[in-house]
């Protein structure tokens, strides 16, 4: 499917029009249905967990702070971490994703805990409040205290030095968001206390209309099962999660709202962009690793026509994989071949898909992200 850079303009709206009363009625109770089901489904896998007599991927503890007493955060110790070595270890702070409406941090202890084992770094999971009550930009004010907060716990063995932050899906807007304030890019006191942001399959641009999102996307029907599916399944979730996020008469091209704008200068000197290819989103954050990178865009439906290799990336191909680095900075993209948003959360998502096939090519390519995140994490900010 093919498009061109001038449908990119016209597809482009400048502020969040107030919605029709009846529909902002239907959407009220939308949101607040999927927010107690989602919920209950989180105090059911609590109850579980607790019952559990080896419960998977715990954190070694939880701990919430006075400025945020109700957004507590989850702290993941590498196993190889040895408090009296006196060494600290990086620390890498992450944001769950679910529209900014859903999910908490434990959606990624597998995650977090996986990561924090293999690759020996301190994994603190962050929370923020949800929409409609924590509207933008609430959570990003919030996330940026808890992050703070953390930095001058003294009980946290975390090298400030050598500090970055990770976020999925509404995560990876929030973390890409949050890095740019002063307190987080040095433009307050002049230390930049979030080296780099790793941000995979992000909403990234709020201006543009979804329906141009999902026309210029691959479609791969020859996959079957969920994946192969014509529609996009964020299609019909996407409006109701932007009427609770977004005010009305919001400015969609606010850099903390749509990171794409903001100044190359607040960002990380480091950014890497994770994308799925089967994905809505997956346009925007192209443009922005290329915007960011200095690179051209290319084509912009981003990938290939035809399936790849069953659980493998592509790397040498620069439609899925390129770096443009310098001595202090650099600029990385990952694109995930034949897979969908929170590809990463397969099992999590599994009443969603109901499909194994997926499940089987996405686990080794989850598997395999992590390590590239981590190699590009160990080569530059975290040296």
């Amino acid at each position: 499917m093919t498009s061109s850079i001038s449908d990119l303009d016209s597809a482009r709206s400048r502020f969040h029009k107030p919605l029709p009363a009846l529909t902002t009625v239907y959407y009220t109770i939308l949101v607040y249905l999927l927010y107690y089901v989602n919920r209950a489904g989180q105090r059911v896998a609590a109850i579980k967990a607790r019952l559990s007599s080896n419960p998977n991927d715990p954190p070694n503890s939880t701990k919430s702070y006075p400025c945020r007493p109700k957004l507590p955060i989850r702290i993941f110790m590498p196993k190889s971490y040895e408090h009296s070595s006196g060494q600290k270890p990086p620390t890498l702070f992450t944001v769950h994703g679910g529209g900014f409406v859903m999910g908490n941090p434990q959606n990624d202890d597998a995650w977090n805990r996986y990561f924090s084992n293999t690759h020996s770094v301190l994994v603190i999971a962050l929370n923020y409040p949800k929409a409609p009550s924590g509207r933008f930009p609430t959570a990003i004010y919030d996330l940026e205290q808890l992050i703070l907060a953390s930095l001058s716990d003294s009980s946290l063995p975390i090298d400030k030095d050598r500090v970055a932050i990770a976020g999925f899906s509404a995560g990876g807007n929030l973390a890409l968001s949050v890095s740019t304030l002063p307190s987080m890019c040095g433009s307050g006191d002049g230390i930049r206390r979030i080296k780099a942001v790793v941000s995979l399959y992000p909403p990234v641009d709020m201006s543009i209309d979804r329906n141009y999102k999902t026309q210029t996307r691959r479609y791969k029907p020859s996959l079957g099962g969920f994946r192969g599916q014509t529609t996009d399944w964020l299609l019909r979730l996407s409006p109701i999660f932007d009427w609770a996020y977004i005010p009305s008469d919001q400015d969609l091209q606010d850099p903390l709202l749509s990171p794409i704008y903001a100044s190359k200068d607040t960002l990380p000197p480091y950014v890497f962009m994770i994308a799925c290819e089967l994905d809505m989103l997956v346009g925007d954050s192209h443009r922005m690793i290329c915007g960011l990178a200095g690179r051209p865009l290319g084509e912009v439906t981003v990938g290939k026509e035809e399936p790849g290799p069953v659980g493998e990336l592509i790397l040498d191909d620069e439609k899925y994989s390129f770096e443009v680095s310098k001595e202090d900075s650099s600029y990385k993209w990952l694109l995930i071949p034949d897979q969908i948003h929170s590809f990463d959360h397969h099992k999590q998502m599994e009443s969603i898909h109901r499909d194994k096939v997926h499940a089987l090519d996405a686990e080794p390519k989850a598997k395999h992200s992590q390590k590239i995140i981590a190699e590009w994490l160990f080569s530059g900010p975290f040296k």
